[in-house]
């Protein structure tokens, strides 16, 4: 087995042990899970959102992006608007409760991550960071791990 191998598996299972911790938390508080959290997030942060930027940003298919949108929407959360450019296509935005939900969300996400994390010194967190930021930017500009 190579040396990265061991990196790989710790890296998933901690990120699988982190998600479902923030989720199972988000949705005792909230009344959402992280991957709605994430969808919000995104919309909020993107300008003229659409389906693709979510796309883009997680790595997942289309159809999946689009049906977590509908029920998005079905819950009051975000609206599907026309692109004032584009007819065929669409722009996302929060509704008002929408905005107060993902208000409501981020310091719960924020908060159950620092104490999950509490364990690992503050130099070790930083490292780890900027390492993952320089992996993920390699492989987002090769378009690696993309769905299809």
């Amino acid at each position: 087995m190579s040396r990265v191998t061991p990196v790989f598996v710790d890296l998933v299972r901690v990120e699988t042990r982190l998600y479902n911790a923030v989720s199972a938390r988000l949705r005792a508080e909230q009344g959402l899970g992280l991957g709605q959290f994430e969808m919000l997030e995104i919309i909020d942060r993107v300008p003229g959102c659409r389906v693709l930027d979510i796309v883009n940003e997680l790595a997942i298919t289309v159809g999946a992006v689009s049906k977590a949108v509908d029920r998005l929407a079905a819950t009051g959360w975000c609206e599907r608007v026309a692109h004032p450019q584009d007819r065929r296509s669409s722009v996302l935005r929060l509704t008002a409760e929408g905005e107060e939900r993902l208000a409501a969300s981020r310091p719960v996400v924020e908060g159950e991550l620092q104490s999950l994390t509490a364990s690992v010194p503050a130099d070790d967190l930083a490292r780890l960071a900027s390492t993952l930021a320089a992996l993920r930017a390699t492989l987002e500009a090769g378009a690696d791990g993309r769905p299809g």
